[in-house]
């Protein structure tokens, strides 16, 4: 029997000035006194990385980075490596992102390429996956997720293992920003889908260990509900993150 630690993870996107960065996680520090049985982990704009490092010294706060390119080095300006993310302080990088796949157009085999450099470079990939609304209202939502997982993790697939450390989000592409949530029993679906896709791809080890986030306006007043389903191991969070006021209250889901 596994205990899977859960995790509330925090996406700041294109978000805070550097001074606004130091001063959330410096709240969240303290927040997180009293705070037992949860990893907490936050993913500044790369340009923060360096100031949220040394504001989280010490504190328990994962520093996580929102993306990387899967080259150690060369002529792709504007990207950043894995080596360049463990020299800023990172332990994990968020991988696959919707807003990744949809705005900036990563396709699975691009993910692949970086979960892989991730893995090889010692960063946790944190991978991402979702339908869109489309695709739900067509039912395709389990042939989506299923082509994402087989495609975006590719190497392990091709290992036969995926090491336990390994995170992965669901994250309805239509639940992003939209105020919409997935009910409880909508994520759960989706969630002991892809846990059940882990036992079946790799084996009842790897399937009991690795943590699968929920990611989709989560807020404070429905993480306790979703957080309440058995494969939901934490939550990828986007606006309700940006306010200490918020974070700090997805932090202690368990009093809500």
């Amino acid at each position: 029997m596994h205990t899977r630690i859960p995790m509330i993870a925090g996406n700041w996107k294109m978000n805070l000035t550097l001074e606004a960065s130091k001063d959330l996680v410096g709240t969240l520090s303290a927040d997180m006194k009293d705070l037992e049985g949860v990893e907490v982990l936050v993913a500044p704009p790369f340009t923060a990385l360096g100031v949220v490092r040394e504001a989280i010294d010490g504190t328990g706060i994962l520093l996580a980075a929102q993306n990387m390119h899967w080259e150690k080095s060369g002529a792709y300006t504007g990207e950043v490596s894995p080596a360049m993310l463990l020299e800023a302080g990172c332990s994990h990088v968020i991988l696959g992102h919707s807003e990744r796949r949809t705005l900036f157009q990563e396709t699975d085999d691009m993910v692949n390429q970086k979960v892989k450099a991730a893995v090889d470079s010692n960063l946790i990939p944190l991978v991402c996956m979702g339908e869109t609304l489309e695709q739900r209202e067509a039912g395709r939502t389990f042939d989506v997720i299923r082509n994402q997982l087989d495609r975006s993790l590719m190497a392990f697939k091709e290992e036969k293992t995926i090491p336990a450390a390994t995170i992965l989000a669901y994250e309805p592409v239509w639940a992003i920003g939209t105020g919409k949530t997935a009910t409880p029993e909508q994520a759960q679906d989706v969630h002991a889908f892809i846990r059940n896709w882990l036992k079946e791809t790799f084996d009842q080890e790897s399937a009991g260990a690795i943590r699968i986030l929920y990611g989709g306006s989560v807020k404070p007043d429905n993480v306790a509900d979703l957080m309440s389903q058995p494969d939901l191991d934490g939550a990828l969070v986007g606006g309700a993150s940006l306010k200490a006021d918020s974070f700090g209250k997805l932090l202690h889901f368990k009093d809500l």
